[in-house]
C-alpha cells in the first residue's frame, strides 16, 4: 500500500511517540526526533510504502537514545489486557476454524496508538468481519501442506494460538515473529516471557526488525518459507501495508482491524472494520 498524504501526521506521531518512550533525557528525545523527522522528510513520497518509512524512524529512535526496546513497558500493558480478556473470549468458541479466525482477529485491536480502556471494549465485542474470505480460506486449506503465519502485535499471541494448535492439526504450520523489538510486535522472547515456548510449534523470524514485512531486507531463511509456503496468514494493517503492494497470488490471508482512514480506504472498508482477505 502506497502512502497517503494522511500517512506523514501518522509517521510524525510515531516518531514523537518512540522517542518519548525510549526516553526521558530531553535533550536525547529532541535530538532522536529530529534525525526522525529528517527520515520522514527525506522519504516520504507518493510511491512509497509507509512501513519502510517507519522502519527507518524506528532504527534512528533506537540509535539516538540507545534504547533497543522503547515500547518494552507498551507491550507488557498489552500482553496483560489479552491475558485478562482471552479466557472468557476462549468460551465463545467452538471446535470451529472460523471461530478461531474471529477470535485472533479480535485481538487486533490491539495498538499502540489506542488506549488500554478502547483496546478491551473493543476485543470484547462479536467480530463481523466487513470483507470475509474466511470461508474460501477455509476451503483452499484442504489443498495445502505448509502454511506461513505472521505474528503481529505482542499482545496477540494468546489469541492466535488456538488457530495455530487448530492448524497444525491439518498442515505444517510456521510462526513468524520478529528478530528484536520493533513497536509492540512480537518477538521470540515474548513468547517466551509469556510462558508459551514450544506451544507454537516451529518459530521462525523474519530476519528484520521492521513493522510488517519488508521482504528485500528480510533473511534469505523466511524468503525462502514465504515462497514455499501454500498459504500465508498476515496478521494486522502492518504486513497489509507491506505485502500488498507484491502481485496477488490468492494465497496471503489478511486478517485484520482497519484502524486508519487510509487503510479502510485502501480495503474499501468503513473504518475500525474487521477484514479476512484472501488476496
Amino acid at each position: 500500500m502506497k502512502v497517503f498524504q494522511e500517512c506523514y501526521d501518522c509517521l510524525g506521531r510515531l516518531a514523537r511517540q518512540a522517542a518519548g518512550l525510549a526516553t526521558e533525557d530531553e535533550r536525547l528525545r529532541q535530538k532522536a526526533v529530529k534525525e526522525a523527522m529528517g527520515v520522514l522528510d527525506r522519504d516520504f513520497f507518493p510511491e512509497q510504502v509507509s512501513i519502510v518509512i517507519a522502519t527507518r524512524i524506528h532504527q534512528v529512535i533506537r540509535e539516538v537514545t540507545g534504547n533497543p526496546d522503547p515500547y518494552r513497558a507498551m507491550k507488557e500493558s498489552e500482553l496483560a489486557i489479552s491475558r485478562e480478556l482471552f479466557p472468557r473470549m476462549r468460551l465463545r468458541c467452538k471446535d470451529a476454524l472460523g471461530d478461531y479466525i474471529r477470535l485472533a482477529a479480535a485481538a487486533n485491536a490491539i495498538d499502540f496508538f489506542r488506549s488500554p480502556e478502547v483496546i478491551a471494549e473493543d476485543m470484547n465485542r462479536a467480530v463481523d468481519f466487513a470483507r470475509d474470505d474466511s470461508a474460501e480460506f477455509v476451503a483452499r486449506l484442504k489443498g495445502a501442506t505448509k502454511v506461513l503465519y505472521l505474528a503481529d502485535n505482542a499482545g496477540e499471541i494468546y489469541f492466535d494460538l488456538p488457530l495455530v494448535k487448530k492448524l497444525r492439526q491439518q498442515v505444517e504450520l510456521k510462526y513468524a515473529v520478529k528478530p528484536s523489538p520493533v513497536q509492540d510486535d512480537a518477538t521470540v522472547e515474548d513468547i517466551r516471557n509469556a510462558g508459551l515456548g514450544g506451544e507454537f510449534g516451529v518459530v521462525i523470524t523474519t530476519g528484520v526488525a521492521s513493522p510488517g514485512v519488508i521482504l528485500d531486507s528480510a533473511s534469505a531463511q523466511f524468503r525462502r518459507e514465504f515462497s514455499a509456503a501454500d498459504l500465508i496468514i498476515a496478521k494486522g494493517m502492518g504486513h497489509y501495508e507491506s505485502l500488498s503492494e507484491l502481485p496477488p497470488e490468492g494465497k496471503v490471508f489478511y486478517c485484520l482491524m482497519a484502524k486508519c482512514n487510509p487503510v479502510a480506504s485502501s480495503l474499501g472498508v468503513p473504518r475500525s472494520s474487521y477484514v479476512a482477505m484472501l488476496r
